[in-house]
């Protein structure tokens, strides 16, 4: 599974976000650091999501851009 990530620059490092996914993000001292958290991050949520959707009744359905 693929994600388009944001990355930033600042002074104390990099920090990264996944618009696709609200609220997640990471930050890491270089890039490659902060590309491994983000990986972290993201099965962290999408785990988290999967317990939420637990019980329910869930579909995928398909949107056309």
């Amino acid at each position: 599974m693929k994600y388009r990530v944001a990355i930033l620059q600042s002074e104390e490092g990099y920090s990264v976000s996944v618009p696709g996914l609200p609220g997640c993000w990471s930050q890491g001292t270089t890039e490659q650091e902060a590309v491994e958290n983000i990986r972290a991050a993201i099965r962290e949520y999408l785990a988290a999501r999967d317990e939420m959707l637990r019980g329910t009744t869930s579909r995928e359905i398909e949107v056309a851009v």
